[in-house]
């Protein structure tokens, strides 16, 4: 067993070392970030697979009532989000190159990724394993987790177990990944979401864009008690 202070000794470093050619990566997370992806990118280009889950419900649509539809919708959107970099990632998302990164991690997706997200109300713990190594104590794929950005937590403590400790949590992973009612393929959703920062986009597209995001939720409410009455011309 290792521990990893993200100060001393950064889990950059480590995977570095760890990530072979080849190599079987599968990690349960609430963020993926294309810029750690940028970050590791010379190290994941030679990788077999990399088997991702969204613990929390992502990429997908919310079948509730329209008030805990709200609630889900903040967070949730939130973490799709999280693709383009989080709130500790501004510095690199100002660098201006987030068009180029997104297009090399969208093309590197449709050959090693596929992403799977919670969809019922069970917690999944939050790891990640190398082959037969496994860190745990990491919130998300981001370049915070990954030690190259300062994050909002005091300190951190991952720890490294390597076979035979981890294990279990390998064979609980895999039993995991293949439970179709706890768990949906999310990927092509995830490479449109990461395509649309690098495709070209009329100026009235991106114009009603913004007007939905501005008043969807006024729109989400609107009834015929407050809708104007279309005989006044307005």
């Amino acid at each position: 067993m290792k521990m990893i202070d993200n100060v001393n000794e950064k889990l950059i470093d480590d995977l570095s070392l760890e990530i072979k050619k080849g190599s079987k990566l599968s990690m349960a997370a609430a963020y993926f970030s294309i810029y750690a992806y940028e970050a590791l990118k010379k190290e994941l280009s030679n990788i077999g697979e990399l088997r991702f889950i969204f613990t929390d419900p992502t990429f997908i649509q919310n079948e509730n009532n329209k008030k805990e539809k709200r609630e889900f919708f903040i967070p949730k959107l939130s973490r799709e989000r999280g693709i383009y970099g989080t709130e500790f990632e501004v510095k690199l998302r100002n660098e201006l190159n987030q068009k180029a990164i997104a297009k090399e991690c969208a093309a590197w997706i449709r050959q090693k990724v596929t992403f799977k997200s919670n969809v019922g109300s069970k917690n999944i713990p939050k790891f990640m394993l190398v082959d037969d190594t496994s860190y745990m104590n990491i919130n998300g794929f981001t370049t915070v987790d990954l030690g190259c950005e300062k994050g909002n937590d005091s300190f951190v403590t991952i720890i490294k177990l390597e076979s035979p400790m981890s294990q279990q949590l390998v064979d609980n992973f895999n039993t995991l990944w293949n439970n179709e009612e706890e768990l949906k393929n999310v990927t092509e959703k995830v490479i449109n979401s990461i395509s649309s920062a690098y495709n070209e986009n009329s100026p009235e597209f991106i114009y009603f864009v913004t007007l939905y995001n501005i008043f969807h939720e006024f729109l989400q409410d609107i009834s015929e008690d407050v809708r104007p009455n279309e005989r006044s011309g307005l």
